[in-house]
């Protein structure tokens, strides 16, 4: 029984330990990709709201920007 015990007080202090590590070394690398995230959450969101102004102002070249995304419209022949 006390085997038992020290066993799962020695899972726990491993467990511990490797959370410690693992948000201690990887926290940040994760920061850091939450921070690109979020960038490129704003790069997405000004995009799309410089090409809602575009469509809006001058569908020619709206279809122009999507024509050369390859983005929606008739497909293109392979």
């Amino acid at each position: 029984m006390i085997r038992t015990a020290l066993a799962f007080a020695f899972a726990a202090v491993v467990g511990l330990v490797a959370l410690k590590v693992a948000f201690g070394v990887l926290g940040g690398a994760i920061g850091i990709a939450f921070a690109l995230g979020w960038f490129a959450l704003k790069l997405v969101c000004i995009g799309g709201a410089v090409y809602f102004a575009l469509s809006i102002v001058s569908p020619d070249s709206a279809a122009r920007v999507r024509g050369a995304l390859g983005v929606g419209g008739t497909p293109r022949p392979s």
